[in-house]
């Protein structure tokens, strides 16, 4: 008699579903220590269901049991019941699925499971084992401005000793040659090569074909050495934008163990900047084939496959011609440096540079530096905001006392400039006095809400890491006086400081944006920007240039400049030094170029600007 469903089976015969349930929960946690079977042992049927699955770990599969189907018979009542196996290879939508049928026997009242391979896959023969086999799929470019290509596959060289063109003996010596020759630590690669196997071969560093930046035809003399071509998703250069670009390469251990099984040793990832915050979507999904290999290794058959999905490109708003402009500009500045670019009229980010002595530090999006005189543009709007306008005459004495603490001019600071001028004066030639004289008008709280019209503290998920200042909303005495010259606890970043000068040429609070294809939405300010604030403020900046210590940039091609030059000490009393900083305005660019370590704003950071203004313009 065959009794079809569990609700079928006579008073007197348990359902099977039990058993059945017992068994796809042993399979999936690979532990059949609570399943009954007949035909193995569970310590036999236990190696073989780990061995058939261990090549696809850490992936398991859900196990929906089915109705079962009962046969009385005599001399044993049996039944099968269906195992509906689905198991989530990838992040895509596609499963591999399939259905088993699990045998049972009853005994003695109770239901044993007859053992199979079959249990585990179709056709899955004894001995057999499942593996994945993954092809890579193609990696998506970073794409720039107009969709010009940023990232993409380049030719590189993968130098290094190959064990098998060099005896043991010469081994050590090799590697230790080349690495001379690669500026490498000697000691430390000689020990990586010793440490592989016999038929190694022992990366030492990666080059660019075409810019190499080492003598390949010294390192290729080396005994035992090769260079092996290969292709990497590179930017054009390897300055450019590296800090927030990042690199791309072999997953690392941390890589692989953070993926869940999407990432496995040898897969080409993102390892740092964009390129690792966007891995996902750049990367794709692989082409992946499930493998059994037959009891000899060496047969197999594919049992099911998926097709790669190609990576999505990221879109970035980075100018080719302005980021290299930046480049070439900050190439020779020692100290860590940066210069941002940002188009006013719609806030994207159109150079993000930072110089070599950032030493691979996004200075440009991420320093944190008091602003100095920058800060005028906003203490000028607080102060716009009481009533006074430019040509409103202020105090500019040769030092001013504030709670005890004095504050003076820069040193060299023009006579002439002293005394009852304008507030278009006092910016234009940087007067501290004057400022720190004013700091009655204007509470610490009106400060806050001037930076955040400009652009500053803002909280905008920018898809990016960046850092858009902090201006405190308390402070008092000494600490309100400083801050009124973006001293005290003000902090900033030359993208923070790009933004207020975009905020400035646009007349409205900017957000900067630098991946995606539009901008962000960004918090309200507390007070908006007003058109005749925003008229006021380039007219004073334009007078940074005029009559003030911009004069330099008079002569650059191009529309009219308006800028405004930034000191800000830093550092022990006996060990002061100063940032230099530089905004300008020119048409529809906003930039902002700062040094870690330099003279003066007008000094260190200015010519720099003029440089990058020209480029950019011829």
């Amino acid at each position: 008699m065959v009794l079809a469903g569990v609700g079928a089976c006579t008073p007197d015969t348990p359902s099977p579903t039990g058993a059945a349930r017992a068994l796809a929960a042993g399979i999936t946690t690979q532990d059949l220590g609570d399943v009954a079977l007949g035909g193995a042992s569970v310590a036999d049927a236990t190696v073989q269901l780990t061995a058939a699955f261990a090549g696809l770990a850490p992936l398991a599969p859900a196990i929906v049991v089915g109705e079962p189907t009962v046969v009385e018979g005599d001399p044993a009542t049996t039944a099968t019941v269906p195992l509906a196996y689905t198991w989530d290879l990838d992040a895509s939508d596609v499963d591999w699925t399939y259905t088993t049928t699990a045998a049972l026997e009853l005994v003695d009242d109770a239901w044993q499971v007859r053992w199979t391979p079959f249990l585990l896959a179709p056709d899955l023969l004894a001995g057999e084992t499942l593996s994945l086999r993954r092809t890579s799929a193609a990696r998506g470019n970073v794409l720039g401005a107009g969709g010009a290509v940023l990232v993409e596959p380049r030719p590189v060289l993968r130098l290094g000793i190959d064990k098998t063109r060099v005896d043991a003996a010469g081994q050590g010596a090799g590697a230790r040659a080349l690495a001379a020759v690669l500026a490498l630590d000697p000691e430390a690669y000689a020990a990586r090569v010793a440490a592989a196997g016999e038929k190694a071969f022992v990366e030492a560093l990666v080059v660019r074909t075409e810019e190499p930046g080492v003598d390949l035809a010294a390192a290729a003399a080396v005994p035992g050495a090769i260079q092996v071509p290969d292709t990497l998703p590179l930017a054009p250069s390897r300055r450019f934008a590296r800090p927030v670009l990042g690199a791309a390469g072999p997953a690392t251990a941390e890589i692989v163990d953070a993926s869940a099984g999407d990432v496995v040793a040898g897969d080409l990832t993102g390892l740092s900047g964009l390129q690792r915050q966007y891995d996902e979507q750049l990367r794709g999904l692989p082409a992946l084939t499930v493998v059994a290999t037959a009891a000899d290794g060496v047969t197999q058959r594919d049992v099911f496959a998926t097709p790669a999905s190609p990576g999505q490109p990221l879109q970035t708003t980075l100018d080719p011609g302005v980021q290299e402009a930046a480049e070439d500009v900050l190439d020779p500045v020692v100290p860590a440096s940066a210069i941002v670019a940002i188009r006013p009229s719609t806030g994207e980010v159109l150079a993000a540079a930072s110089g070599p002595g950032s030493a691979g530090y996004s200075t440009a999006t991420l320093a944190t530096a008091a602003p100095g005189s920058v800060f005028k543009v906003v203490s000028s709007l607080a102060l716009l905001r009481t009533g006074l306008t430019p040509e409103s005459a202020v105090s500019c004495p040769t030092s001013v006392d504030a709670d005890g603490r004095t504050f003076e001019n820069f040193p060299g600071y023009p006579a002439a400039a002293n005394g009852e001028i304008t507030l278009q004066t006092a910016v234009a030639n940087s007067c501290n006095t004057a400022f720190v004289g004013a700091r009655d008008l204007v509470a610490q709280g009106d400060l806050a809400v001037a930076a955040g019209s400009l652009g500053l503290g803002q909280d905008a998920d920018l898809g990016y890491p960046a850092f858009l200042g902090t201006v405190p909303a308390e402070a008092t005495g000494t600490e309100h006086a400083a801050s009124m010259i973006g001293q005290a606890t003000i902090q900033v970043s030359p993208l923070a400081m790009a933004t207020v000068a975009a905020s400035i040429a646009s007349g409205a609070t900017v957000v900067p944006w630098l991946v995606g294809t539009e901008a962000p939405a960004g918090t309200a300010p507390a007070t908006a920007l007003g058109a005749d604030e925003a008229t006021a403020l380039r007219t004073m900046m334009r007078a940074v240039v005029t009559e003030g210590g911009a004069g330099l940039l008079l002569d650059v091609p191009g529309a009219e400049v308006l800028a405004k030059t930034g000191t800000a000490q830093f550092g022990a009393d006996d060990e002061l030094r100063n940032h230099a900083w530089m905004i300008a305005i020119q048409g529809d660019l906003a930039v902002a170029v700062y040094v870690e370590v330099g003279e003066y704003g007008s000094t260190t950071a200015g010519p720099l600007l003029a440089q990058f203004l020209t480029l950019v313009n011829g």
